[in-house]
């Protein structure tokens, strides 16, 4: 017999096995209000939906099996695949009936007039779902409602299902079948069936659903968009009430299951002098040896022990246990690997240069590749073609746009709704997988990279920018700072909001649901022309046409974001004044301009960026302010100001004292030692994380991934580090470096794309629909889905709370890569 057949055989017996071993297995409610077993958890409505992008993957039932989720969106939906903003229903409450052993759930979609509860309650093998209506359904929903169960595409791609016995595969890309009848609907990929079996063939991610009530379907909700999921259905029966629908999920049970440990590293290595620690995150049930080996590889494959020792157990974060391995004492230049129960990681480097090239990529590749109104070349590669060149026309009043954008009854703009704005098509940066232009996230970028440039240098020059032709080429030197070209694209973008309008606006963004959601190349998202009501739509003459894709412009004058402008165009006059004194001055006096106007609107109540921060005004008071000290080589009408802004700054230190700091040598000693309390608060806070986690930086349990916060951390814990080196150390920063390059939860990955060894290679990008990536760009990371799985998808590209790349966290990590090289140095 082959040995190949027989491994299959014994993998099918032992599977066999382990489902007959898995039926006295079980699950149970937990405190938390999960249902909890061994290798399965059922989160039953933990994670809200989103408020503006509604269905995020990540609401109502969703099932966690074998240490990956799998399923999520478990809800009643009035389509069998919905897209991201189709309506979702309004969460009520949940609770518990002890007695009757349910997990209940109350939502409901209220415009539709649909109100119901879903029970959640364990039984043999799994657990049932019952769906109950407060009243029948409305005729208007009989044939749309249903209950939808969606699985993640990843995890089923190349495998199979059963639906009744007859045999699927699960397609790779989306091919259909769609509607013939002119709605071009998704079809079912099987349907009619009581029973769905997903995956037979795969122990890890079998899953099967028996319906009592209705007949179950399935489909690909990729052939509606790219980033739907598999989804598993039944339509609720008109005229039904109590168990309208009854579902019986049964996810295989391994017996004895464990989840494999992870070993977490800094991915780009260490430097010979500094701390090494790797943290070992265990599963509750794992036997975990007491011991890890530290592995010197030679150049010829084999490898040394460099280092036997015990770990030490810190304890349990979220749903893991977690243990440390420190390999401090090495110093030794070479190739190392970590070789821990029975498996060895990837290797990485100790090397005096283990951080010399870990930033560069952001700048020169991920920055320049969102750079707008650009056309972007990267040797026979066209990233983008000029993009946006129609920008823009004026939004209307009274409306919030569905990527948050808000617009009053106030335009504060000398345009008419619809009409085309002229001098915007310049600069800046495509803020994130999509194509608008954030009018404070490229506010942000141009004040980090101006820091970059002040305290680190960023030397760097491997791209040739012509911003009179609209073109960039990477990896073509042309004798001027990378950092220098990328805060002057973005300063021309600010400035000439600023010209146009006086002030700044909150944003650019695509008009329609169908733009916003292109994916590709950006030149093709408008036509490049600018609108003119007088030609037909598909007609065109010169640089105008008919067509309404030009972006619009949320031209609200908000204060928040008048001082982030104030602060980078202050911050760009310092940079720019030896490459262009015009340009430099320009941005100053604006700068000037905008904080004198915002001296009679400081209590205004809208504090906002006209998106999604709520903002506050003391706080950016004091930001633009430190700027403009800066810039004007402490001009006495801002010393003044940051002198009475005090309070604000030692209130809110744990915001602002970077910015803080770096005023110090305009405002003498008296200042400083203010500040002294608020940064020895600083510390101890900084400090507490090491007791609130095994990682030792700030991670967020929000609906967005934090790797902004812990690289804004890493680099503002070094510049307290360089105003007060007696309080405060560097192991901050390198912690925080170390948790950015794959020393974080739930895998050891990179969180900036082809930076370390292994790192993120499917991100949420421009390309995301190739499942690819941009160098450089540094995804949000681990998610913890509530209440407790931290997760981060290695293969699903589209999960933007933990995959899409944004400008201003990308620069952040810039300024937290260069703080963590300066840090190694001193040591």
């Amino acid at each position: 017999m082959p040995k190949r057949f027989a491994a299959a055989l014994l993998a099918t017996a032992c599977a066999l096995a382990s489902v007959q071993h898995a039926s006295a297995q079980g699950l149970a409610i937990s405190p938390a209000e999960t249902l909890e077993g061994r290798g399965v958890s059922v989160v039953i409505d933990h994670n809200p939906w989103s408020p503006i992008f509604f269905d995020e993957k990540n609401g109502g039932i969703q099932v966690i099996l074998h240490g990956q989720r799998v399923a999520a969106d478990g809800d009643v939906r009035l389509n069998p695949t919905p897209e991201q903003w189709d309506p979702v229903p309004a969460f009520l409450d949940r609770s518990v009936d002890a007695g009757r052993q349910q997990v209940i759930v109350r939502a409901a979609y209220k415009d539709q007039d649909l109100a119901y509860r879903i029970r959640v309650s364990p039984e043999a093998g799994g657990f049932r779902i019952a769906v109950d209506l407060d009243k029948p359904l409305p005729a208007n929903l009989v044939g749309k409602a249903g209950f939808n169960l969606d699985f993640l595409p990843t995890v089923y791609f190349g495998k199979a299902f059963y639906l009744d016995g007859a045999p699927g595969l699960f397609p790779r890309d989306a091919n259909g079948p769609m509607a013939t009848d002119g709605s071009s609907d998704p079809l079912p990929l099987a349907s009619g069936g009581r029973s769905i079996t997903l995956a037979p063939e795969d122990p890890l991610s079998r899953v099967t659903i028996a319906s009592d009530t209705a007949p179950l379907a399935l489909y690909d909700a990729r052939n509606r968009a790219q980033n739907g999921w598999f989804v598993v259905r039944s339509l609720i029966p008109a005229g039904a009430q109590t168990d309208a629908v009854v579902w019986h999920v049964k996810p295989n049970f391994i017996a004895d299951w464990v989840r494999e440990p992870v070993v977490s590293y800094n991915q780009a290595g260490y430097t010979p002098g500094r701390s090494k620690v790797a943290v070992i995150e265990l599963d509750p049930n794992f036997k975990a040896p007491a011991q890890a080996t530290l592995l010197k590889l030679t150049a010829g494959g084999k490898t040394q022990t460099a280092l036997a020792g015990k770990v030490k157990p810190w304890g349990k974060w979220m749903r893991y246990r977690y243990a440390m391995f420190d390999f401090s004492s090495v110093r030794e230049p070479g190739l190392y690997e970590i070789s821990y129960a029975g498996r060895t990681t990837g290797p990485f480097r100790i090397a005096t240069d283990a951080y010399d090239r870990i930033w560069q990529t952001s700048l020169d590749t991920y920055l320049a590749e969102q750079m707008d109104h650009v056309r972007v070349r990267e040797q026979y590669r066209i990233w983008q073609g000029v993009s946006h060149l129609d920008d823009a026309r004026q939004a209307p009043p009274n409306i919030v746009h569905f990527d948050g954008y808000k617009m009053g009854p106030n335009l504060d703009s000398p345009f008419k709704a619809g009409e085309h704005i002229p001098g915007l098509a310049v600069g800046g940066w495509q803020d994130a997988g999509d194509y608008d232009i954030q009018t404070p996230s490229n506010s942000a970028v141009v004040r980090d990279l101006v820091w970059g440039r002040e305290i680190y240098g960023l030397d760097w020059d491997e791209t040739s920018v012509d911003e009179a032709a609209h073109y960039v080429q990477m990896r073509k030197p042309d004798g001027v700072q990378d950092s220098i070209q990328q805060i002057r694209h973005g300063t021309l973008q600010l400035l000439a909001q600023f010209d146009v309008f006086g002030h700044a606006i909150v944003g650019i963004v695509d008009p329609t649901l169908q733009q916003y959601t292109h994916l590709g190349d950006a030149a093709s998202q408008t036509d490049g022309k600018v609108y003119d009501a007088s030609l037909e739509t598909n007609e065109s003459k010169g640089d105008k046409s008919g067509r309404t894709d030009d972006r619009w412009a949320f031209t609200t004058d908000l204060p928040a974001n008048d001082l982030s402008m104030a602060g980078a165009l202050a911050a760009a006059s310092r940079t720019l004044k030896a490459s262009d004194p015009g340009l430099a001055s320009r941005a100053l006096g604006a700068a000037k301009a905008l904080w004198q106007a915002q001296r009679s609107r400081l209590t205004a109540s809208d504090t906002s960026d006209g998106r999604d921060s709520p903002g506050n005004l003391a706080i950016s008071d004091a930001e633009a302010t430190i700027e403009l000290l800066m810039a004007t080589q402490g001009e006495a009408t801002y010393r003044t100001r940051l002198e009475r802004l005090l309070p604000t700054i030692t209130q809110n230190f744990g915001r602002i004292g970077a910015s803080a700091v770096r005023a110090i040598p305009y405002m003498g000693a008296n200042y400083k030692a203010q500040l002294v309390p608020a940064v020895r608060a600083a510390k101890a806070q900084a400090d507490a994380l090491r007791v609130r986690n095994p990682f030792g930086v700030p991670i967020g349990e929000g609906s967005w991934a934090g790797s902004h916060q812990v690289a804004e951390f890493g680099s503002d814990m070094y510049l307290l580090h360089r105003a007060f080196p007696e309080i405060v150390g560097t192991q901050y920063t390198l912690d925080a470096i170390d948790y950015v390059l794959g020393r974080h939860p739930a895998n050891n990955l990179s969180l900036v794309s082809t930076v370390g060894t292994q790192s993120k290679l499917i991100g949420y990008g421009h390309n995301r629909a190739d499942y690819s990536f941009i160098p450089g760009g540094l995804v949000p990371g681990v998610l913890i889905i509530k209440p407790d799985f931290p997760e981060l998808k290695t293969d699903w590209p589209f999960l933007w709370y933990e995959n899409e790349y944004t400008v201003n966290t990308t620069s952040q990590y810039i300024l937290a890569a260069n703080a963590a090289v300066a840090a190694t140095k001193e040591r």
